[in-house]
């Protein structure tokens, strides 16, 4: 019995390597142990220890088991089912996580309605918790509570959680006000390539912080002299380089003009956020934010986040790919509407309710309904761009919609390194998809799904497209290690099946 464990073990582990890319020899320079070593354990000939095991997860950033149960979570999906009703859209994981940086520029309580309950959000509450915020959840564990000390203690920072979030880059932009000199751990997340955090040392550093990166670790050291005296003009129009720049102004007692800035969904819920602290944003929705910063926040704050785009595209490819008619509510539509746009030329048949505000009192919400649809393939070739463009995390979603539309769709992804080889995980479930380099994808349709068992891309997106694709195909399916999907979602599967799916949590060590 002991043996058929460490098999299992040695699987997934070797399941896991691959996923990333990998060869046992990088594993096992990581590990600071033999290439034969890596080979004896993916064999299951090596007794292995829970500590072992930890530092091989760390180091795939894959969860290969959880203590405090019996192993990793794996789903079982009977697919071939219709989905039916309505399903309400849940609020925004990458706002939240945004807040959740953003309360440290808060000396008094902030409380956040309906956040995400994601794993995402579970690191960075480790995080908050390691360093002495108090954070606690409420009414009924809808809403969370967070309450910083007057120190924050950096040096008892959780590093082991801080590595499992890309999030942890946003604590430079409130930490820069609070202390002199500090450390970070390096940020982690999904597997998507080479990001480079230059841009964000760029706009920084124009508030005096100085990053020195060594020894897994961002050494902070901030020059009070330094200010910001002209625009800063951020060098990439990404979300989170903009969250940061904006973290840095709340608190900088001036003025700053932020040029090439996001627009995109979870930076105007930022800026909501900064404006119920005290802080006035100009240019909300644009790319030229003028922040009037104050260099104290101690208020009391209520905020609501709006709900996640990117989960509605989720659902509305869900509906999409089952051949589905199926209402999502609280869709909020301005940050979808050039993907619905795309839609309707490949013969979307679809109607929207008027529209109505989010709980922000801001954000434009709409009930949208879908129905079974014969697709055909676009003219032209899907790729991302910044709002209002087609949003770069729901690229992936048209993989699957147009491996069930009628010709060849080029998909672009050329924002990150490596996402897009993730998709052709779809060719295992009877998918026809030819990598043309890291960057593009010709899909080919229609496709007769068929069941697979695989493993769980490590990128959140392209892990939640196979999902959709197994919940078309006849038969029962197996997605190994879901830990990546449930970083960005709250109980799909649950959530899934009340509106017709059949899928069922496990693990098996």
């Amino acid at each position: 019995m002991a043996d058929d464990y460490l098999v299992r073990i040695g699987k997934l582990i070797r399941d896991a390597r691959q996923h990333r890319g990998w060869t046992q020899s990088q594993l096992a320079e990581a590990l600071g142990t033999s290439q034969s070593a890596v080979n004896r354990i993916e064999r299951g000939n090596q007794n292995i220890s829970l500590e072992m095991i930890a530092r091989i997860g760390e180091a795939l950033d894959s969860e290969i088991v959880s203590l405090g149960y019996a192993g990793p979570m794996h789903l079982r999906v009977v697919g071939g089912r219709r989905l039916s009703g309505a399903i309400d859209v849940k609020t925004s994981k990458n706002a939240c996580v945004a807040l959740l940086c953003a309360s440290l520029l808060n000396q008094g309580r902030t409380v956040l309605r309906r956040v995400a309950r994601i794993e995402e959000v579970y690191r960075l509450l480790e995080v908050l918790g390691s360093i002495g915020v108090r954070t606690r959840w409420i009414n009924d564990g809808v809403d969370l509570e967070i309450v910083p000390p007057a120190e924050l203690d950096l040096a008892a920072i959780d590093a082991d959680a801080a590595r499992r979030t890309r999030s942890i880059i946003m604590f430079l932009g409130p930490l820069l006000h609070r202390m002199d000199h500090f450390k970070l751990p390096y940020a982690g997340g999904c597997d998507l390539g080479t990001r480079t955090v230059e841009p964000h040392m760029i706009a920084l550093r124009r508030f005096g912080l100085d990053i020195a990166a060594t020894e897994g670790q961002y050494h902070g050291m901030v020059d009070r002299s330094v200010r910001p005296d002209r625009p800063i003009v951020l060098t990439e129009r990404g979300d989170t380089v903009t969250e940061n720049a904006l973290l840095a102004a709340a608190r900088h007692d001036g003025i700053t003009v932020i040029r090439n800035a996001s627009s995109n969904y979870m930076v105007q819920d930022l800026c909501f956020f900064l404006e119920a602290l005290g802080v006035k944003v100009d240019g909300i929705g644009t790319t030229t934010l003028t922040v009037h910063g104050v260099p104290t926040i101690d208020v009391d704050v209520d905020y609501s986040p709006s709900e996640d785009p990117v989960e509605a595209m989720s659902l509305v490819a869900a509906a999409v790919v089952t051949e589905s008619q199926l209402t999502v509510r609280r869709v909020p539509i301005e940050f979808l509407e050039i993907e619905l746009a795309v839609l309707e030329e490949m013969g979307l048949d679809h109607d929207r309710t008027p529209e109505y505000f989010a709980d922000n009192g801001r954000t434009r919400l709409v009930d949208l309904t879908v129905r079974p649809s014969k697709l055909e393939a676009p003219i032209d070739k899907i790729h991302p761009m910044p709002f209002p463009g087609l949003n770069i995390d729901n690229v992936p979603f048209f993989a699957a919609i147009a491996a069930v539309a009628q010709g060849q769709t080029l998909i672009h992804d050329w924002v990150y390194d490596n996402r897009a080889i993730y998709l052709t995980d779809l060719n295992r479930l009877g998918g026809r998809l030819q990598l043309l380099d890291p960057h593009r994808v010709l899909v080919e349709g229609p496709t007769r799904w068929r069941a697979a068992e695989m493993m769980c891309p490590p990128a959140l997106r392209p892990a939640v497209v196979v999902l959709l694709a197994m919940m078309a195909a006849e038969g029962t399916s197996v997605l190994r290690n879901v830990y990546v999907i449930n970083r960005g979602y709250e109980d799909l599967a649950e959530r899934l099946n009340s509106i017709g799916a059949q899928i069922e949590t496990f693990r098996d060590i």
